[in-house]
This record gives structure tokens, sequence and C-alpha cells, in this order.
């Protein structure tokens, strides 16, 4: 039986819910309260998760090293790449939001290079133009066919509006450049979370301690190799909610009232926390699952068809009209992708 690559769908299918919840949360509440929230549900979830796996509330054996790579990861990824993720779906909602993050495939080939200079193979080069071929195709298609702004509070500037755009560009500049900056911000938080995962597997050594064991207190028994990415992964949480509780509160105007304001919309709760069960909890518990039974290769190129299999959801729900250009777009660019992990 195909148990990674059904897990490994699986996982493809619950980014895909995750980011629809994600655009309806964060055009109701705005990005920096629905990232806030988020990023404190998820901290909560890490404690206990962590609790039941290594016996303390807190990412055990962590040195310093390890602590100051998941810290940059955690601003890149999370505080940069959330908030710019979350402004995309905004102005271009998260069909073609997802669609940018296929940039990070290339951005950690690139930085994967330069800082820790793993083999740049042929195959992610074709890659990197093929990606960038098939965004190119979907937002250069022709009409107005930019997602639908339901909330005037958060509509974008009349200069963002695609009617004063180039006939050709078909989404707002700002929604690109956000959406575009999420996807390398991702690629960039993933390669510094490997350097920080590469340290927090060498404190381990230098403590003596074997990834096989099962921590002292766990209250689930399984081994540290499998434990230690959720401890990594509490870490870059602890700084994302840091980062936006501060961004929130005290560089937004009337932040604490957008807080108390986002905290009484029930609805929009609802898809916080369906973002935070489908992404944090079960996507990055069954990304893991997933490569004990498939090679990682092939698990990344299934988790990697998230921008294909949200284009008919977000279709119908938030009735956006699909052009087969813009299909074949999305295609192209999630086969580039693949082609990283070929």
């Amino acid at each position: 039986m195909l148990i990674g690559e059904t897990i490994s769908l699986c996982v493809a299918l619950s980014w895909t819910a995750t980011a629809l919840f994600a655009e309806v949360g964060s055009k109701r509440m705005g990005s920096l309260p629905f990232n806030a929230i988020r990023m404190t549900m998820s901290l909560i979830m890490f404690l206990v998760v962590i609790w039941l796996l290594m016996g303390v509330p807190y990412p055990r054996y962590a040195d310093t090293g390890t602590w100051v790579w998941l810290i940059l990861s955690g601003i890149v990824g999370y505080v940069i790449g959330d908030y710019c993720l979350m402004q995309g779906y905004i102005f271009i909602g998260s069909r073609f939001g997802q669609l940018f993050m296929t940039l990070s495939a290339p951005t950690a080939a690139i930085l994967g290079y330069l800082l820790i200079g793993e083999v740049l193979k042929p195959l992610a080069i074709i890659g990197m133009v093929v990606t960038l071929s098939g965004i190119s195709m979907s937002i250069l298609s022709r009409g107005d066919n930019s997602p639908k702004q339901h909330h005037s509070h958060m509509k974008p500037a009349d200069d963002d509006n695609p009617k004063h755009h180039n006939i050709n560009l078909s989404l707002p500049k700002r929604g690109i450049f956000y959406a575009a900056m999420a996807g390398i911000c991702q690629g960039a938080g993933l390669v510094l979370s490997k350097i920080g995962m590469t340290h927090y597997h060498l404190a381990l050594e230098c403590q003596g301690i074997s990834d096989q064991i099962t921590p002292d207190g766990a209250l689930i028994p399984i081994p540290l190799c499998f434990s230690v990415p959720f401890a990594a992964t509490m870490i870059r949480a602890i700084i994302g909610m840091a980062g936006f509780m501060v961004l929130l509160l005290f560089f937004t105007h009337d932040g604490k009232a957008k807080l108390q304001s986002a905290l009484k919309d029930r609805k929009a709760m609802r898809c916080v926390l369906g973002s935070m069960l489908f992404g944090p909890f079960i996507g990055v518990s069954l990304s893991l699952l997933a490569t004990q039974y498939t090679s990682t290769g092939i698990a990344q190129t299934l988790f990697a068809l998230t921008p294909v299999l949200i284009i008919a959801p977000a279709a119908w729900l938030f009735h956006q009209k699909v052009t087969i250009q813009e299909t074949i777009g999305a295609v192209v660019s999630v086969a580039g992708a693949c082609l990283f992990f070929i």
C-alpha cells in the first residue's frame, strides 16, 4: 500500500484547507491580528505536544546555537513570511497566494547552495525557470480575474486596482509583491531552520544523548529524532507569536482595540482555529509522518500540489473566475517546484 504517498496527499489537502481558512480570517480581522492569535494558539498547542513528547514544556537539550538559528528562521519564515502571505491573501486571494509559494523551492535551493554548500543540480536550475514561467503565465493572463475584495475597509488603494494596470497584468502589484515575498521568506526560513536543526542534533551529540532514546518523563514514548522537529518548530512559534504581538500592540495604531475586536468575531476566530489545526497541527504532523513511509522527494513533490488543489475550492467558495491559462500556469509552476525534489 502507498501509505506514505497517501499521507503526503493528505498534507497537501490539509495545507489547502489552511490557506482557505486563512484567506477568510485575514480579510475579516486583518493580517496582524490573525497571525498574532493564530501563533498564540499554535504555541499553546506546541507546549502541550512538547510536554507529552519530551516530558517538559520547552525545547529540551537545545543549546544557544540552536536557538539563534531557529530564532532567525522564525523571524524570516513566520513573522515576515506569514505577514506577507496574509497580506497577499487580502489583495489577491489564497489561490494566487499559494501559487507564489512555489517560489520557496528555488529560494531554498539557492540559499542552501550559498549558506550550507548544498549541491545545486541542473534539474533545480531548470525547475527555477519552469516555476517562474508558470507563475508568469498565471499572472499575465488577460482580463480582470483578480479575487474580489469583500471588505471595503481592507480594499486596496485605487492604484492597486487591476483596471489601472497594464492590460497584461491581472493582479494588483501590491498583492504580487506580498505573495512573492511570502514564498521567498518561506524558502529562506526553511534553510535557516535546517541549520538550526543541525545545531540541535550537534547539541545532543555534545551532551552524549542519542536521538534514538525516549526522554525521561515523556508521556508518549517515541525517540527524540521524531520529537526534535516539533521542538524546533516550537522555538519558531515562540518568535512568531512574540513578533506579531510586538508589531500589533506597539507599532500599529489601535492595535489593542483591533485585537479585542478580532477576538469577538466568532466567524473569524473559527477561521483562525481551522487554519491552526490544519496547518501547524495536522499538516506539520502528517508531513513528518509521511517522510517515515516514503522518500523525502516523493513526499515534497506531493506536498507541492497545494496551488493546483486549491483552484477548484477557491473558485467555488469565493466565486472566482478561473481561466484555462491560469490553471495551466499553476500546473506548470507546481511541475517546476517538483523538479527540485527529483
